[in-house]
């Protein structure tokens, strides 16, 4: 993930993996104990943050389950703070209730898996 290559293919991929709604291939690329903090999370399991992958795997396929629409992401940009080893995908999310910017916030650990993650969903377009 330290260069901009492995960094623009991870988003292609992540783009296509949900596009796909290909949850395993994102979770392939979190570790064991992750955290992801998301608004919809706490609609859907009762807690804004879930602990682990295996609760990450059960609240995104609750999630899609609850949508009907295909996903439609569109990439706006990336930013990357290799510090931080933190990414921030800004991308736009197509189709029923619209459209609504939204950012993915996501930390890796040394091992290049994300450690903590906060989905940042914004209002309709």
């Amino acid at each position: 993930m330290r260069t901009s290559t492995g960094i623009e293919a991870f988003v292609a991929g992540w783009i296509d993996a949900w596009n796909r709604r290909d949850v395993e291939w994102v979770l392939a690329r979190f570790a064991e104990d992750t955290v992801f903090t998301s608004p919809t999370a706490d609609q859907v399991t009762g807690s804004p943050v879930v602990r682990g992958k295996a609760a990450l795997r059960e609240y995104w396929t609750a999630a899609l389950a609850r949508r009907t629409a295909p996903l439609d992401f569109e990439l706006d940009h990336v930013i990357w703070d290799e510090a931080q080893r933190e990414l921030a995908i800004v991308f736009t999310r197509r189709g029923d209730p619209g459209r609504v910017r939204a950012c993915e916030l996501l930390r890796f650990g040394a091992d290049g898996l994300v450690i903590e993650g906060e989905a940042l969903h914004g209002a309709r377009l």
